[in-house]
């Protein structure tokens, strides 16, 4: 009986999956006879996105792919909202964000695991198994007792779906803030049961073929969309050269082998008259029998399996191209090899012929190579087929192998980085005021970093006793701190000083401190807390991968000038002031030394804490300037100064500043500013002594020095230093 046959004789012997070897054994006859179109094998799915219509097909996953999957439940959208601000004056300001449970198939075979997912192209889950952002993952293998998943048999109850045989991954509570508040196009990277390799045997029913071990040469991985199983195979055999066979109730399977060198020879043509004139010897020459094919399209490990390209070497024949599509995931020297394999073999392939001999081993079976007496080369048994003379088979004329292949080139790629979600890193701190708003509230804040770009944000809270209770969140703009690496020592204030410098440590490589002229100072640009200190910087020079040197600096802004005269040590706190800093509400924040925050992201495996710096900064009264000395003729002093207000940063010609404050009032002391000989208090900012007076004071205490300070509706503003007296 003949072993090429066709779909009607193999369904009758092998059931179905006969039938599906035999229509791929008749495609084989048609593509020689026929010829092909101009892409063949399965479309590769460019932009394929996660579905859930009812009845789609669920592939097989074989070895490592990446698949867009099918949503097979889910929930409504959960809302949640949270209030922040409000007290004061100051409106609140009310959130909401949308989380959802659903889950998805991505395999109708068992698998390994789901190792990375996308979510709109961006990484939602790390190789480690890290979800880039709120919520949890679950992932279901797709055996036959698999346990259903609590959340679905929750809200199904008695009608719960096993899902048996299906493996699926399950998101509960995944935060939707970043995808528009809505499901995103996932992409799922499925390891199957064999993680980097493709099985024959897995493909096909074990029943339905020898337990041959056959893997696929150079495939990683490979996707079967649900069709007919000959639809599959005729992709592979375009590539990788099958051979299939018929014997007894049994298939047979195989991989065409490589040239032996010792392929046996046959056994000499019977003679013309022997053969008989149906099986007059059939030879075919220098006819293309089966198109060239010029290119090979493939899913690229190399760039997240996104669709690759390779073509043939050689020079293009005329005429329409052949481009093969194989749903498999290869290395691009692997897929320029096989392009070129297939290529080599399109154009030796012209050749056919029948032999027909009287006896033939019955080791050798279709798929093996064997050598002919009177003809050059190796040939491949195609067929064999029983005669009353004899034993006719099909050759063909295999190509020699090739050598010194080309290196495929993959292309530029540019994937999404799978960093792991780094710890929080925190800094919290009380500033004077940038502006007249809310001068009667504390203007807090905290700085949030992490050490690189895959850290979200985390929720802030304040500790009240044994509690943390919640008060915000960060948000995912990371905040630019660290510390200084050198001391800073003490600098002139009101005054540039383009030489001053200083180095700072920051926590992450990609921060930036940018730079900026003259303008950009007077307008409050690059303004930087050391310590308690607020000072700008004209330059910033990257020095190191996480160390910066800052140059050109304005020392002692915003009422902090007496912080600028004294160092500041290695290891002292440094924050860039810009709109990374979140406000912390005064209403739910004390500000106070004690007041502690703390931050949890999905990074921390534990609460993060950080002391309030600075308290009571953001409503001390800023030390008045100016002080003037007036001598009269009756040897009387007067000293007067000028004040300053909070959050007025601009001087306006013949306007005096605002006095923010309740009242107008000023402590002049004389002797120490923490335990004065005497002290007074006035409304204006003057104070007049007579010589008698002075002379009192030194006779009692001594010589020493007359300071003011300005008294704040919370506080007293530092220490103005208006002359000795002796």
């Amino acid at each position: 009986m003949a072993t090429l046959v066709l779909t009607a004789l193999g369904t009758a012997l092998g059931g179905p999956v006969g039938g599906a070897i035999g229509a791929l054994i008749g495609r084989q006859a048609d593509q020689a006879v026929l010829g092909g179109g101009n892409r063949t094998g399965p479309r590769l799915k460019e932009l394929a996105v996660t579905t859930s219509s009812y009845g789609t097909p669920i592939p097989r996953q074989f070895g490592r792919m990446r698949t867009a999957g099918t949503i097979i439940w889910a929930t409504d959208l959960v809302e949640s909202k949270s209030t922040e601000g409000g007290g004061k004056g100051k409106p609140s300001t009310t959130t909401f964000s949308y989380s959802a449970s659903f889950a998805v198939a991505v395999s109708s075979t068992p698998i390994r695991e789901v190792r990375r997912v996308w979510a709109d192209g961006k990484l939602l889950r790390g190789a480690a198994g890290d979800l880039k952002i709120e919520g949890t993952m679950r992932t279901h293998r797709g055996f036959g007792d698999d346990p259903v998943d609590p959340l679905i048999a929750a809200d199904r109850g008695i009608e719960v779906p096993g899902f048996r045989d299906l493996a699926y991954v399950v998101f509960e509570d995944l935060q939707l803030a970043d995808f528009g508040n809505r499901i995103p196009a996932l992409t799922f990277e499925v390891i199957g049961e064999e993680e980097s390799s493709v099985r024959l045997d897995r493909i096909l029913p074990q029943a339905a073929m020898e337990n041959d071990d056959l893997l696929v040469p150079h495939a990683r991985g490979l996707a079967d969309e649900g069709g007919p199983i000959a639809t599959t195979l005729a992709a592979i055999d375009r590539v990788y050269p099958l051979a299939i066979s018929l014997a007894g109730d049994r298939l047979h399977l195989s991989a065409r082998a490589k040239i032996p060198a010792d392929a046996p020879v046959l056994a000499e043509q019977l003679a013309s008259q022997e053969r008989g004139r149906e099986a007059d010897r059939r030879e075919h020459r220098g006819e293309t029998l089966d198109l060239e094919p010029v290119a090979l399209r493939y899913y690229d490990e190399a760039r997240d399996y996104q669709p690759g390209v390779q073509r043939s070497s050689g020079a293009r024949a005329q005429g329409r191209e052949n481009v093969l599509d194989l749903p498999a995931t290869l290395s691009a020297n692997d897929a320029k090899l096989l392009v070129n394999a297939c290529a080599h073999r399109a154009r030796w392939s012209n050749q056919r012929l029948s032999w027909l001999c009287s006896e033939l081993d019955p080791d050798l079976r279709p798929g093996g190579v064997v050598r002919l007496p009177d003809q050059p080369g190796s040939w491949l048994v195609r067929s064999w087929e029983w005669h009353e003379s004899g034993i006719e088979l099909g050759l063909e004329r295999l190509a020699p192998d090739l050598s010194n292949q080309p290196q495929g080139d993959p292309g530029y790629a540019s994937p999404a980085e799978d960093l792991p979600i780094s710890k929080t890193v925190l800094d919290v701190f009380e500033l004077p005021p940038a502006g007249p708003s809310r001068l009667d509230a504390p203007t807090m804040f905290a700085a949030a970093a992490a050490s690189n770009a895959a850290w979200r944000g985390a929720t802030l809270f304040i500790e009240q006793g044994q509690s943390l209770i919640e008060i915000g969140k960060t948000g995912s703009m990371r905040a630019t701190t660290g510390e200084l690496a050198q001391q800073l020592e003490p600098g002139g204030v009101h005054v540039l000083e383009r030489r001053a410098s200083l180095e700072v440590e920051i926590c992450s490589e990609d921060g930036l401190f940018p730079s900026t002229d003259l303008i950009g100072l007077a307008t409050g640009a690059n303004r930087l807390l050391v310590g308690g200190e607020v000072l700008q910087y004209l330059y910033a020079e990257r020095v190191g991968p996480t160390r910066w040197t800052l140059s050109g600096l304005l020392r002692g802004r915003a009422g902090t000038e007496h912080l600028a005269q004294g160092s500041h040590p290695t290891g002292c706190p440094v924050a860039l002031l810009d709109e990374t800093l979140v406000s912390l509400d005064p209403t739910r924040v004390g500000s106070n030394p004690n007041t502690r925050i703390a931050a949890i992201g999905r990074g921390d495996p534990e609460p993060v804490f950080a002391t309030l710096r600075n308290a009571g900064s953001s409503r001390r009264p800023l030390p008045p300037v100016h002080p003037s000395l007036s001598i009269a003729s009756d040897s009387s002093w007067s000293f007067t100064w000028t004040r300053r207000a909070r959050g007025q940063w601009q001087w306006a010609d013949w306007v005096d500043v605002p006095l923010v404050e309740e009242g107008e009032r000023y402590l002049v002391g004389y002797g120490r500013t923490d335990t004065p000989f005497a002290s007074w208090l006035t409304q204006t900012p003057a104070i007049a002594f007579s010589l008698a007076e002075r002379s009192a004071l030194v006779s009692a205490h001594g010589p020493a020095d007359l300071w003011v300070k300005q008294v704040g509706t919370y506080s007293h503003s530092q220490p103005l230093l208006l002359g000795r007296i002796s």
